[in-house]
């Protein structure tokens, strides 16, 4: 398979500069390269269809921002299967004029421009798609001119945003009036915001690259014991250390603070290549150490996505979330080690059930590449704007499918719709194994 071509789909991308409004096209990354290093915009060819797609994208705004970058590897993967143009403008966040624009919106129904050069759209498109962080970041959606006078369908997604947080943002939440459909990360948030904006609003689950993060078809060796990335539990940590100096785990974590990457694709990858070479990774919800800020909100963090998508198994909280238990509803998908435990010996109770280990991860990166990947979550978009998905999505899938076969050792996995399907085709792969 490493010698199968590479599927292409269209994008454009311009950012405002007269020399930067060309036409580029974003190459589909092998499934089963090893490193699989993405596309940037910078490395296009001619595109042979007008994209149908327009996408608002921040990453020449917060280029660097570590809790962004799966953001910017969603757009790219959307860029790789649709017909895509990329509306990425520019601004430098340390003027005044951002921080009293930011400011201003804060107190009065006031939505000034941050200062980002009025790009207007270059043609019309069926769906308008911006991608946000949170609440703050409407203030650069707002500063487009026309977009939604060009474009037939408009949703926005929402990746952070806490109900506790939402009568703050009040002001930033009415430009959300502008679109059809909002969508969230956060499935506790969906229904207070639909009443406060009067406007459709649903959950979108999180997804990751399961192409990038999967150990298959070439797993790995497993050579870092536990893997520990970001918000931890002071008690959990303090516990691994002690494990690692007397019992020489190996044990990776954060030992720096910062929340910026050098450069965003390099940073997935590197994350991806860690994760998939990780036996044990910790995972609890989101701002689970932070209270004040989530109010009694239990939401399902990226990390659960990624680290399975690496065929680790996963240690932590599993979050008393709705819809979580249907989106990680195989055994052993989150092994129990609650938030701020001292006791970690589940891992050596684990490390005597080999053939369990390998079930479950061979069963996570199976599961991760049929329901988690972005594939699955354009798939959903499109179907809320009722657009039809191009050829190159359908290609993608079946890739994913391959992988997963591979997963399996070999079990079939059936070719067709739909994705429930793929779904009990992995719990059958899974229940083949004889679980202690």
């Amino acid at each position: 398979m490493r010698d199968e071509p590479l599927v292409s789909a269209e994008a454009r991308v311009f950012d405002g500069k007269p020399q930067e409004n060309r036409l580029t096209l974003m190459s589909a990354p092998q499934a089963e390269a090893a490193t699989l290093e993405h596309r940037s915009e910078r490395q296009l060819i001619a595109p042979t269809r007008s994209p149908r797609i327009l996408i608002f994208s921040q990453r020449n705004i917060f280029k660097k921002a570590l809790f962004r970058c799966a953001h910017y590897e969603f757009e790219n993967i959307i860029s790789q299967i649709d017909s895509v143009e990329l509306l990425a403008p520019q601004l430098d966040l340390p003027t005044r004029r951002h921080a009293i624009a930011k400011r201003i919106a804060f107190h009065a129904p006031i939505a000034l421009n941050p200062g980002i050069e009025r790009i207007p759209p270059k043609a019309h498109y069926d769906l308008f798609v911006a991608v946000c962080g949170g609440p703050a970041d409407l203030l650069m959606v707002n500063a487009v001119r026309n977009w939604r006078e060009a474009c037939k369908t408009a949703i926005c997604l929402i990746d952070e945003l806490w109900v506790r947080e939402m009568a703050g943002h009040r002001h930033f939440l009415r430009i959300l009036e502008k679109f059809d459909v909002v969508m969230l990360y956060y499935s506790q948030s969906v229904e207070a915001l639909s009443e406060r904006i009067q406007r459709r609003c649903v959950f979108l689950a999180p997804g990751v690259d399961s192409t990038l993060f999967s150990p298959y078809p070439a797993p790995p060796k497993r050579v870092i014991d536990v893997y520990s990335i970001g918000r931890r539990s002071e008690t959990t940590h303090q516990a691994l250390l002690k494990m690692a100096s007397e019992d020489g785990l190996f044990y990776l974590h954060d030992s720096i603070a910062g929340d910026q990457a050098i450069d965003p694709s390099q940073h997935r990858a590197l994350f991806a290549n860690v994760a998939k070479r990780s036996r044990y990774f910790i995972v609890n919800p989101g701002l689970i150490d932070r209270p004040d800020k989530r109010g009694n909100q239990i939401e399902i963090g990226n990390r659960y996505f990624e680290g399975t998508a690496a065929g680790a198994i996963l240690l932590g909280e599993r979050p008393n979330n709705q819809e979580f238990d249907k989106l990680f509803d195989w055994p052993d998908a989150v092994i129990p080690l609650p938030y701020n435990s001292s006791d970690v010996n589940i891992i050596k109770e684990l490390d005597k059930q080999p053939k369990r280990q390998d079930t479950i991860c061979r069963s996570n990166t199976a599961q991760a590449l049929l329901r988690h990947d972005w594939v699955y979550r354009w798939e959903t978009i499109l179907k809320t704007a009722g657009l039809e998905p191009l050829p190159e999505l359908f290609e993608r899938k079946e890739r994913l499918r391959t992988i997963a076969a591979a997963a399996l050792q070999d079990d079939a996995v059936p070719s067709g719709e739909p994705a429930e399907g793929d779904k009990i085709t992995a719990r059958v792969a899974v229940s083949r194994y004889e679980r202690p």
